[in-house]
């Protein structure tokens, strides 16, 4: 029996959600929970009242470590850091640290959480996310309450500012709803009204990645695209997409979408089934 270990995996998937909204990478969320266990297996846990607040504050200084390193030396890629996608079912409910941020934990807010400075991201991740109490994130970043709130509130505004208003995210989905009918149909025209001349077409296959590029080009490819609207509506890293199953269950394609100015400007389409494998995606509808 080893109690204290078992109380620490108790806590491992929340203290792994808050490196990872904190760090927007998986790999150093592992690293920072791992640096807590080593912390914990070192600290007289009989002084400990409070083993899950003690852990959130080792992770939270664990990251803010972290980010404050990123400033000396070259930052991941988002494909570095993100690997695979984010991808919820539209009428699926969202996790409530999801809900509380109002957007989908994916490239989308890490690009917003990335212009935050340190001290600004990890007292909004911990506040508005994990509802840690503002004292709590004070200790931790050696600053009073009021000033941690402070801190907070002007993160809160920076993310608000920077959000993806929710009438554009609906019409960037009527833009996907019309290519994908278009496509599914054969209409060339209509392919073409709702591409970009310059849009980017990205096919992830077990043989590997091609690219097209050009509305024209990939109005004529387009039906990998269009037989995947038989599949479900889906967030993809906060942007449009579909995501559809073979009748095993078997997830067989995920799509994601990037609009602007009411024209599809990016589209990449992952077949390959390994890769489909290693990703989190929700179960068939």
């Amino acid at each position: 029996m080893d109690p204290i270990g078992d109380a620490f995996e108790a806590h491992r998937d929340r203290l792994r959600a808050v490196a990872y909204r904190v760090l927007g990478s998986h790999a150093d969320a592992e690293d920072a929970v791992q640096e807590a266990w080593l912390r914990l297996a070192r600290q007289d846990t009989g002084v400990i009242s409070n083993l899950g607040g003690w852990l959130t504050t080792v992770v939270g200084r664990i990251s803010l470590d972290v980010l404050r390193s990123r400033g000396v030396r070259p930052e991941l890629s988002f494909e570095d850091r993100l690997p695979g996608f984010t991808v919820t079912l539209d009428d699926a409910p969202a996790p409530e640290e999801v809900v509380a941020l109002g957007d989908s934990v994916g490239l989308a807010l890490v690009t917003v959480l990335d212009s935050l400075r340190p001290d600004e991201r990890l007292a909004f991740v911990l506040h508005d996310v994990f509802a840690v109490p503002h004292g709590e994130i004070g200790a931790i970043l050696g600053k009073s309450a009021d000033a941690t709130k402070m801190l907070t509130s002007r993160a809160r505004r920076k993310v608000q500012s920077a959000r993806q208003p929710v009438s554009a995210g609906r019409q960037e989905r009527e833009v996907v709803r019309a290519f994908l009918a278009a496509a599914g149909q054969g209409r060339f025209e209509q392919l073409l009204r709702v591409l970009h001349p310059e849009v980017r077409f990205t096919v992830r296959t077990p043989d590997g990645t091609f690219v097209t590029l050009g509305s024209t080009e990939v109005a004529t490819r387009a039906r990998v695209a269009g037989s995947a609207a038989r599949g479900h509506a889906a967030t993809v890293n906060g942007r449009p997409g579909i995501i559809s199953w073979s009748e095993d269950g078997a997830p067989l394609s995920v799509l994601a979408f990037i609009v602007s100015d009411g024209c599809i400007t990016e589209i990449t389409a992952v077949v390959d089934p390994a890769e489909l494998a290693l990703m989190d995606l929700p179960d068939p509808v």
